[in-house]
């Protein structure tokens, strides 16, 4: 079930920015989908930073689908996502084409504090908190070195 809302929400969202790009000037496929994967990413850490923050309530369920989509998420290869020149119009700073041993290291580090919090997040609210602050911090790191800022 928690994979099947991960599909419908990747089509919905992959169809949304198609019909943009349509209207606008051409996307190359490989931006869409980067962009495309990130927002189910900050759609699932809206759900668990919400839920940490108490600004959400905690839901057990809810946050262990939220945790186990991040994990479908960080198993994808990616790899392709990232053809050089794709920097322009977007947040992908050019560093990461500069960097990209250590832009896809921290992709492997965000994979482990994802497992980590899959291993907690149904369990209470106080084991999702303590894992979230690792979790937030490894996103940080990379947009830190390689998102613009908005």
């Amino acid at each position: 079930m928690k994979y099947i809302s991960l599909i419908a929400g990747t089509a919905a969202i992959t169809a949304a920015s198609f019909a943009m790009a349509d209207s606008h000037e051409e996307v190359n496929p490989a931006v869409t989908a980067r962009q495309s994967h990130m927002q189910l990413y900050a759609y699932n850490l809206g759900i668990l930073g919400g839920m940490a923050q108490g600004k959400i309530d905690y839901d057990a369920e809810a946050a262990q689908t939220a945790a186990d989509s991040m994990v479908a998420l960080t198993s994808m290869n990616t790899a392709s996502y990232w053809p050089e020149g794709t920097a322009e119009g977007t947040k992908a700073q050019p560093a990461i084409w500069e960097n990209l041993d250590d832009f896809m290291s921290k992709g492997e580090d965000l994979a482990f504090e994802v497992e980590g919090m899959a291993d907690v997040a149904g369990t209470d609210l106080a084991s999702l908190q303590g894992a979230m602050g690792n979790l937030g911090g490894t996103c940080s790191a990379c947009h830190r070195e390689y998102r613009a800022r908005d």
